[in-house]
Order: structure tokens, then sequence, then C-alpha cells
């Protein structure tokens, strides 16, 4: 006798587009109107407003005075939760020690919050010459190396939402979708970013994801360096070490 094929489990209509609707928020540095939100999720005007109510009434969403939508600060901290519930911080702690004993310049651990990375700890360079942000800074996705690594391990998702809002901050920052697609292309390839200065003068960085099982990324070490400090064959040297790095702390994650 063959045995059935295991029925599908059922997935609540209602639920499930009220996800959309807060994912799509979630992801957008703008809000968006009612007819925006239904046409790019392919739902009706009328179900997407009443989705919107009940999230607003949540307290996921508030309604703007321009009349458009957007994701609220409960979404971040579920989000945020999510992050300590996967121990992050902990996990990460010996390979971020590597890199600041390895290297000697700032280590960072970051996340994504929708196209900003959030730095959610590091361990501060101790030479003269030093690169700094506290824990809790932001930078956007495209212009720093832990935000270009895990915008590299979701481009498919995120290329869209980060193509209008690249923003510029010095010379060296990648403005145009052409441009980023390349350097993208060029991250997946060795395995890890590289900021050449784009999101501050002379201050490098190099990041690689920490990604689940699936691939999806949850988080990113990176290494930022001022140029001056930068040793010879040091581009290669520190986007091996935090590659390898990343790799360790995504297999403990698989692990978990």
């Amino acid at each position: 006798m063959i045995d059935a094929a295991p029925k599908e489990p059922k997935v609540d209509s209602t639920l499930s587009k009220g996800l959309l609707i807060l994912e799509n928020l979630a992801g957008s540095q703008n809000g968006k109107g009612v007819t925006e939100l239904s046409k790019e999720l392919g739902l009706t005007k009328s179900n997407t407003f009443r989705l919107l109510q009940t999230l607003t009434t949540l307290g996921y969403v508030q309604h703007r005075p321009d009349k458009s939508y957007a994701a609220t600060l409960k979404t971040w901290r579920v989000g945020r939760a999510s992050v300590e519930n996967l121990n992050l911080r902990e996990l990460a702690a010996p390979e971020l020690l590597h890199l600041s004993q390895e290297t000697g310049e700032a280590v960072y651990l970051a996340v994504r919050e929708n196209l900003n990375v959030i730095y959610i700890d590091k361990i501060d360079s101790q030479k003269p010459i030093r690169s700094w942000n506290a824990i809790g800074g932001s930078a956007p996705l495209h212009c720093v190396g832990t935000g270009k690594a895990i915008l590299a391990a979701d481009f498919n998702k995120l290329r869209d939402q980060v193509s209008g809002v690249l923003t510029h901050h010095t010379e060296k920052t990648l403005t145009d979708l052409a441009s980023l697609d390349a350097d993208i292309s060029a991250t997946l390839a060795r395995g890890y970013a590289f900021d050449t200065g784009e999101f501050r003068d002379r201050i490098l960085s190099f990041g690689a994801a920490i990604t689940l099982p699936g691939g999806e990324p949850v988080g990113a070490l990176g290494i930022s360096v001022p140029d001056i400090n930068l040793p010879e064959g040091g581009v290669d040297q520190y986007g091996g070490l935090v590659s390898l790095a990343a790799r360790s702390v995504s297999a403990k994650l698989g692990r978990g």
C-alpha cells in the first residue's frame, strides 16, 4: 500500500496577507499608501485597507499625516527580539574577539533594520588612528561592509527596495544601480564585501554575512580600518579573516 502524501498545513489567508503587508512596510524606508500596497501585493484596495486598520489598531503600523502607512517601533522590537533569541551576540563573541586580536582594528556585529545596518556589538580599535561607531549606530546598506554583505546575501529581495535610496556620502559612494550590481557580483564571488571609503572618507570596511542554513542573512561581521592603517595585502587578508569568521558563526547557527 502506498502511503498518501502528507497534507499541506492550512494557511490562514487573512493572517498571511497581513504579514505580507507588514513585511513590505518593514522593508521600506518611506511610508506607502493603500493603492501602492495593493498593487505591489496583488490585493484589493478594500482588503488592504481593512488589514492596515487591524495592524494599526494592534500597534504594528502607523497612519501618517500624509495618509501613508509605515511600520512602527513595535515591529522593530519584535524583530530585535528574534535576533536576541538567536543569541547572536553570544555566538559571535569569540569570532569578534579573534578579528580584534588579528587586526587590532575596530570590529562590529551588525544586523539589518529596513535598509540600514544597526551595530549591536563591537570591540574598539586600540590604535592611535582609528575608526569608531557606537553600539546602536547605523549606516545605509549600500555603502558599508556589513551592509553590503547582508545586501549581497539577500540581493534578489532587496535590490528593488534599495535602488531608490542610493544616497551619496562620499565621492566613492555607489549611487547608481549598475555600479551596485557589479559590486554585489564581486562580493558574492570573493566571499566578502569591501567598502572603499563609501560612507566616510578614508575609512575602509570589510564585511561578511552571517546566515541561517537556508542562506537567509541574520547579521554580518565587519572590520573598519582607516586607509592609512591598511597593511600591504590587507584587502585580501582582512576580507579572508572576516569571511572565515562569519562562516564560523553561521555554522553555529546551523547546529542550533
